[in-house]
């Protein structure tokens, strides 16, 4: 099965935080995992935020900015998302880099992991297959 996951997902990779051990899961799951290319700069620039706050060590920052790209089978160019997203984020009225995993969600036919408590309310009536990390589960 293809994952499209999130920056709120692929972050617990590196970072301890609540359900970790489920991004992990998800990370050894043999499961093909995509993302949109944000995902990149949404990680990079969240480690470089704790990283400025004394809250992650600066070394710990590159580790991830060199390696966050890698457990990837696929980084979908933005060009290609950027219709669907920008109308996903006006239907919705939520923020365009949520709603390029949603595109890519979509033109997948792939369900989007995520930890993102926000964007999980906003979809609740919605029709985008959207899964909360706590529910993830291996087949």
């Amino acid at each position: 099965m293809t994952l499209v996951l999130d920056a709120s997902v692929a972050l617990k990779w590196y970072v301890p935080e609540d359900d970790a051990d489920l991004a992990d899961d998800i990370l050894r799951s043999g499961e093909e995992l995509i993302a949109p290319q944000i995902i990149v700069a949404e990680v990079a620039n969240t480690s470089w935020r704790l990283a400025r706050r004394g809250q992650l060590d600066p070394k710990q920052h590159y580790r991830i900015a060199a390696s966050i790209a890698r457990p990837f089978a696929m980084l979908a160019p933005l060009t290609a998302l950027l219709p669907r997203a920008a109308a996903i984020a006006l239907e919705l009225d939520h923020p365009i880099y949520d709603c390029f995993y949603l595109a890519l969600s979509e033109a997948r036919t792939a369900p989007l992991i995520t930890d993102d408590r926000k964007l999980l309310a906003k979809l609740q009536a919605t029709t985008f297959r959207v899964q909360a990390l706590q529910s993830w589960r291996p087949n």
